[in-house]
């Protein structure tokens, strides 16, 4: 005799998915501004994630910071870090061939994997816990504790970027650099500033997403994998599209949730990437990129 449908199973993996897919669609925001900005792929978006993410674990275990303050200082640093790289590696790479530039962002997440290697080992750690432990009910679906407060810190914080990035002049600079980069020079827009502010800001974005990612899974030096994740999520949204990040987010999250529900979690790769390939089929450009995009 079959068995129903467990609904109540179906909606708590759902809710994971969508936890989960939340942390997907805030690091791809920061790859997205990136993009917009300056045109250049960062594939080392995963591993600023993971370079904040032992920053924060560097400022609370190892010197015993508050958490709040530990934060602070990792995201802070992040994006400190985010405007050295483009100073000095990514703004001499202006006018270079797309493929160069990306080859850069492939040297940046080997260096900052080795940098992790070399300072705190490639042994798993813990972060410190900050997060309530209880589980949290909604209805009769129970949601983990961390994946449901990481959601809400990943939501939070992305409405207050697309606030600030529409109201804020400094990121309406960005969005008009980011639509026509000779019509913002005209305008007077200092657009190597506005390159700097894009990766500072993008940094301290993935900073955030890196101490949550941490809080639930742990850190290593491998969690800059979770970078690959993200690729494909603003390749399925499309590369310059911030709303085509948001809905990507949320779209991967789901399918890795449910493949690795019911098919098991070596399907979870399989499924995504099989997403991937079908909307690249049906919308080269992603959901809602344009077509004005340069392939590698």
């Amino acid at each position: 005799m079959n068995e129903g449908f467990d609904w109540l199973f179906f909606a708590e993996i759902t809710l994971a998915g969508l936890g989960g897919g939340g942390l997907l669609a805030l690091t791809g925001l920061a790859f997205v501004m990136i993009y917009k900005a300056t045109r250049v792929v960062n594939l080392a978006i995963g591993e600023m994630l993971m370079m904040s993410a032992y920053l924060f674990f560097a400022l609370a275990a190892g010197f015993a910071l508050p958490v709040w303050a530990a934060i602070l200082g990792a995201v802070l640093a992040s994006g400190a870090l985010g405007a050295l790289v483009e100073r000095t590696v990514i703004r001499p790479m202006l006018g270079e061939s797309p493929i160069s530039t990306f080859m850069v962002t492939v040297g940046l997440s080997s260096i900052f994997i080795g940098v992790v290697e070399l300072v705190w080992t490639a042994d798993p750690q813990r972060l410190p816990e900050f997060m309530p432990s209880d589980p949290v009910l909604l209805g009769p679906a129970m949601v983990a504790p961390k994946v449901f407060y990481g959601f809400l810190v990943t939501a939070l914080l992305i409405a207050a970027v697309l606030l600030v990035f529409r109201f804020w002049r400094g990121g309406v600079a960005l969005r008009a650099t980011a639509s026509d980069q000779a019509a913002a020079y005209s305008m007077g827009i200092n657009v190597p500033r506005v390159f700097s502010l894009a990766w500072t800001a993008a940094a301290m974005i993935a900073a955030v997403a890196g101490i949550v990612v941490g809080a639930i899974g742990g850190i290593s030096s491998t969690m800059g994998t979770f970078g690959l994740s993200v690729l494909v999520v603003v390749i399925v949204g499309g590369l310059d599209s911030v709303l085509g990040a948001l809905v990507g987010g949320l779209l991967v999250g789901l399918v890795e949730a449910w493949a690795g529900a019911y098919l098991g979690g070596e399907f979870k790769l399989i499924a995504t990437f099989s997403l991937l390939v079908a909307i690249l089929m049906l919308r080269p450009y992603g959901l809602f990129g344009t077509h004005e995009i340069e392939r590698l």
